[in-house]
C-alpha cells in the first residue's frame, strides 16, 4: 500500500505528544460527494449566467459586495469570475462594451489581465502593459481595496521595488486595514523578494494577526507563512513552537466560521495541510469534518497535479488512524 504521507514533503518531527479522546469526529462525506472549488450560493448563479454569455448576475453580485463593503467576498468573487473568463470571456467583453467605466467590470478585467500575463516568459513586460487597467479599476471606486490587492500582485510579478510596493500597501490598508487578500499579497511579495526569509514573513504575519479582530481572516496569515516554510525547503529553520502557534491561531479562527460551507474552505484546507505536516492528526480530523464536501485546489495543487485526488487520499489516511487523543485547544 502506498503511504499517502509520502506524497507530502518531509518535515522532521519531535516525539509525538500523547492525548486522550474527548469526543468522536462526525462522519465525513463520501468521496464522490466531495467537490473541488465549489462556488457558494451567491457566486454559482453568476457563473452559470456567464457560461450562457450573460453578465447581469455577475454585475449585480459585485455591485452588491461593493455597496455593502463586503471586501473579502468581493475579492474571492473577482478572482473566480476572472478565472472563468480566461476560457470564456464573451460575457466580460459584452459587459465592458456596455459599461466601460463600471468599477466591477474594470476589476474583473484587471484581474484577468494579470492572470493571463502571469505564466508568460515575458510576464514582466506584459504586466507593465496592464498597469493602466489596474489604475482605472482603483480609481473607479476610491473605497475599494480589491484593486489594490491586484496592484500588489502586479508589483510582485513585475518585480517592482520596495518603495513602490510600500506605497501600494499603504494605499490598500487605508481602505481596509485587515483585508486578507492584501495581506496575502504582501506576504507573498516578502517571500519572493527575500527568498528563504521565513522568519521575516512570520514576523509580518504574526503582527498583522495580533492587530486584527478575532474573526478576521488575517488570523490565518501565520498559518499561510507556515505553509510557505514547510513547502520551501530554503532558509533558516523556524522553531516548531512558532509553527504550532500559527496552527493554533488558525484553529481559533476556524471554530468561529460556519462549518461545511464553501467560503471558509480554502483556509481550512490550508490549515489541514499544515496540521498533517505537524503530525497533529486529531486536529486535522476536526478540520476535515468542518471542511465537509468542500475541497479546494490550494494548497494541494502546490504539491500534486491532482489536488482533489491528494486531498481524498490524505483524508482517508488521516481518518483510518485510531484516535490518539483530543484536538488541542488553541493558545490564547
Amino acid at each position: 500500500m502506498v503511504d499517502t504521507m509520502a506524497l507530502l514533503p518531509p518535515f522532521i518531527r519531535p516525539t509525538r505528544m500523547t492525548r486522550t479522546v474527548s469526543r468522536p469526529v462526525a462522519e465525513l462525506p463520501a468521496d464522490d460527494e466531495v467537490l473541488l472549488d465549489a462556488p457558494d450560493e451567491r457566486l454559482g448563479p453568476a457563473l452559470v449566467a456567464a457560461a450562457q454569455g450573460r453578465y447581469g448576475p455577475a454585475a449585480a453580485l459585485l455591485a452588491a459586495t461593493r455597496e455593502r463593503a463586503e471586501w473579502e467576498d468581493r475579492d474571492r468573487y473577482a478572482l473566480r469570475l476572472a478565472a472563468f473568463a480566461r476560457s470564456r470571456a464573451e460575457w466580460l467583453d459584452a459587459w465592458r462594451t456596455a459599461a466601460p467605466h463600471d468599477p466591477d467590470a474594470l476589476l474583473v478585467a484587471a484581474q484577468l489581465a494579470v492572470d493571463r500575463a502571469w505564466p508568460s516568459p515575458g510576464r514582466t513586460e506584459l504586466l507593465r502593459e496592464v498597469s493602466p487597467l489596474i489604475t482605472a479599476a482603483a480609481r473607479a471606486d476610491g473605497r475599494d481595496p480589491v484593486p489594490w490587492r491586484v496592484a500588489l500582485d502586479h508589483a510582485r510579478g513585475s518585480r517592482a521595488g520596495h518603495t513602490y510596493f510600500e506605497e501600494l500597501w499603504e494605499a490598500a490598508v487605508r481602505r481596509a486595514p485587515h483585508h486578507y487578500g492584501c495581506h496575502v499579497a504582501a506576504l507573498r511579495y516578502l517571500a519572493a523578494s527575500w527568498h528563504g526569509s521565513h522568519r521575516e514573513c512570520f514576523d509580518f504575519a504574526d503582527l498583522a494577526a495580533q492587530d486584527a479582530p478575532a474573526d478576521s481572516l488575517v488570523q490565518a496569515l501565520p498559518v499561510r507563512a507556515a505553509f510557505s516554510y514547510l513547502t520551501d525547503g530554503c532558509g533558516p529553520e523556524v522553531p516548531r513552537e512558532r509553527l504550532e502557534a500559527a496552527a493554533d491561531r488558525a484553529i481559533g479562527l476556524s471554530v468561529r466560521l460556519p462549518a461545511a460551507t464553501p467560503w471558509p474552505a480554502e483556509i481550512r484546507n490550508l490549515l489541514t495541510y499544515v496540521l498533517i505536516r505537524l503530525d497533529r492528526r486529531e486536529d486535522a480530523r476536526v478540520q476535515l469534518r468542518l471542511i465537509g464536501p468542500y475541497a479546494t485546489s490550494f494548497p494541494w495543487d502546490r504539491v500534486s497535479d491532482d489536488p482533489l485526488g491528494l486531498f481524498l487520499k490524505l483524508r482517508a489516511d488521516v481518518s483510518a488512524e485510531p484516535l490518539a487523543g483530543p484536538p488541542r485547544h488553541p493558545r490564547k
